[in-house]
């Protein structure tokens, strides 16, 4: 029952970080989640092993807007965010989690990292791996790995070395 998720977003055509990251976590996580914008071809071999959506950067009309997977117990939707208006909310983006019954909704586009509990779904944006904006954008890049159990979420963000950030972990408790 305990799954553990990588979540990137924002990479805007570093490749290199990706690798990385496939090269340390492929096996160690039940799934992971690239949330757009990594300007890379949809066919690129790295997406055989991420879920991935279209960002705003992302021009390939291959990518899919969203998409919904099942991790475990999770339902998990994906998107970039761009086309839910997350810059001024999450209202949209809410109405599309419930409507898609997610317990995860993971995306992007904004480049500030942040992590939400609304009703009985994680609303998670790992910031920019690649260009962070906002309070944590001297960390050089975020992404986050969620812990996921029958009790709780567990969210802890990463820089670009795979240091845990100690100040950036947040646990969820589930009714």
């Amino acid at each position: 029952m305990d799954e553990k998720i990588l979540v990137v977003s924002d990479s805007h055509g570093d490749r290199d970080i990706l690798v990385k990251l496939l090269k340390k976590y492929k096996g160690q996580v039940t799934a992971m989640f690239h949330c757009g914008d990594s300007e890379l071809e949809p066919d690129d071999e790295l997406f055989n092993d991420f879920h991935v959506v279209k960002g705003n950067c992302d021009y390939d009309s291959r990518f899919a807007k969203k998409v919904v997977v099942k991790v475990g117990s999770e339902n998990v939707l994906l998107t970039h965010g761009h086309l839910y208006g997350v810059n001024s909310g999450l209202n949209s983006l809410n109405l599309l989690a419930q409507e898609n019954k997610a317990t995860i909704a993971l995306f992007g586009h904004t480049h500030f990292l942040g992590a939400e509990m609304v009703k009985e779904c994680l609303f998670l944006n790992p910031g920019s791996i690649s260009f962070p904006r906002g309070k944590y954008s001297n960390i050089g890049g975020t992404y986050a790995l969620i812990d996921s159990t029958v009790q709780n979420l567990h969210v802890q963000f990463y820089n670009r070395d795979f240091e845990a950030i100690p100040n950036l972990a947040m646990d969820y408790k589930r009714r």
